[in-house]
């Protein structure tokens, strides 16, 4: 990972312990957690879990990706799109820094619809999802893994591209969901299982079309 994105993460990561501290001590006993889909509070978690779980999982899950690429059997692929996951793991620190920002600064007094607030964050996190999807080559630990998937680039390649069109379509009825806000969550739930379906049937139909036509498999395990 380049040196400039290592640093712009560690210091999101950082900077959410350091603002955990700082207000530890005028934030309330019981903190804000989890908003429904009307923006309203619905769950607590005790004062210091509720401020550190976010920076906390943050770091847990730099790690996870940075290492994801060491260990994969197929690491190989992986470097041939290594700078599209890159930037996906700044997205994804980025997002789950402002979503860090959003519960604090409500733990603080500020008031405003935090489902209104986290939706444009989640559709362009979901847009980026699908751009990556598109760049993906095979591997075990990123994309859309089935067993057909695993089994064959063509149908990997084919899968994914759909993949990411589905991904940022959902990314834009994520967004839309605004407009229809005591729906949000089917809005958010429903294009993801959908897509998720579509797509572990739509790999078995290809990798069984390319098994009744040997001469067009290529690069198959």
């Amino acid at each position: 990972m380049p040196s400039k994105t290592t640093i712009i993460i560690l210091s999101l990561i950082i900077l959410s312990f350091i603002a955990g501290i700082y207000y530890y001590q005028i934030l309330p006993e019981e903190i804000a957690s989890h908003w429904n889909s009307k923006g309203e509070v619905d769950g607590f978690m005790n004062k210091t879990l509720g401020i550190f779980l976010i920076p906390i999982l943050t770091l847990i899950f730099f790690l996870i990706f940075i290492l994801v690429p060491q260990i994969d059997p197929l690491r190989k692929n992986i470097a041939k799109f290594r700078n599209h996951y890159n930037t996906f793991i700044l997205v994804f620190m980025i997002f789950m820094f402002y979503v860090y920002l959003l519960t604090l600064s409500w733990n603080l007094g500020y008031r405003f619809n935090m489902s209104l607030m986290i939706l444009p964050a989640l559709t362009l996190f979901f847009i980026y999802i699908g751009f990556l999807l598109e760049k993906t080559k095979r591997n075990w630990f990123i994309g859309i893994r089935t067993p057909w998937t695993l089994s064959s680039d063509i149908v990997w390649d084919k899968t994914h591209k759909l993949g990411g069109l589905l991904f940022k379509i959902s990314g834009a009825i994520i967004l839309f969901g605004a407009f229809f806000q005591k729906y949000l969550t089917w809005f958010i739930v429903i294009p993801i299982i959908i897509s998720t379906i579509f797509l572990l049937i739509y790999s078995y139909v290809i990798y069984e079309r390319l098994k009744k036509n040997p001469k067009n498999k290529k690069k198959n395990l």
